[in-house]
């Protein structure tokens, strides 16, 4: 209640700034490079990453740099991997529900999520937002009839140094509570694991948009879902 009270009461300062960081924010463009490939020796692994801007490496100058890089790299001496990136910047778990139903139907052994950020910035409620992660995950068992769903927990956006506050205190808050209830959903679900790499995110680290995440970032990331899946695969 007092929640939505703050947010009405604040909602012309929320929107104001939310503008004016669209406005003087610098906008990147996503990593170039290779968006799929095969790769490595060992044991047969088929990785599909899937999301937002995150995902398509904005604030790294190549995809090496980038979370798909970095993962890559990390999994290559262990697995033979076969993986694609299909990924937008700015897109919502919505939109990523719309643009996998036109994916071609294939097997992927892991699919790695990195979505939320956008989500949060809309005017979406949490238990709404759970639900659409909840379709967006039964769609990936159906399309893609994957064994291990990976998710990443939404960053602390109160210390992007691209929001002013009040609002960075507002959209930290709201992706909070985004993140309680995807905790307490993929813990009951068995193929899910979601990560949290929040404790190591520092704003220095960022990149020079103050929004995404800079190459040492994306490369704390790719190590972190790197150890989950050698976790589960190479004790098979």
């Amino acid at each position: 209640m007092i929640h939505n009270l703050v947010l009405l009461l604040m909602a012309p300062v929320f929107i104001a700034q939310g503008r004016y960081v669209r406005r003087i924010t610098p906008k990147l463009d996503e990593a170039s490079g290779p968006r799929c490939g095969s790769v490595g020796h060992g044991k047969m692994l088929r990785i599909l990453l899937i999301g937002d801007s995150a995902a398509a490496g904005v604030g790294a100058a190549d995809q090496s740099q980038a979370l798909s890089g970095h993962l890559v790299n990390e999994l290559c001496n262990h697995f033979k991997l076969e993986w694609k990136l299909h990924a937008k910047s700015g897109s919502t778990t919505k939109e990523t529900r719309f643009s996998l139903a036109h994916h071609p139907k294939q097997d992927y052994d892991i699919v790695v999520i990195s979505l939320g950020v956008n989500d949060v910035t809309k005017p979406l409620s949490s238990i709404r937002w759970i639900r659409q992660q909840q379709a967006l995950v039964a769609q990936i068992r159906h399309h893609f009839s994957t064994q291990q769903i990976i998710l990443t927990k939404i960053p602390p956006m109160e210390k992007f140094p691209a929001l002013p506050h009040p609002l960075r205190w507002y959209l930290g808050s709201k992706a909070k509570v985004f993140n309680r209830q995807l905790a307490r959903w993929t813990a009951t679900q068995s193929d899910c694991e979601l990560i949290d790499i929040n404790f190591r995110l520092k704003p220095e680290q960022m990149a020079v948009d103050g929004f995404h995440p800079g190459p040492e970032i994306y490369q704390f990331w790719g190590k972190t879902i790197a150890k989950v899946i050698k976790a589960r695969w190479c004790s098979d």
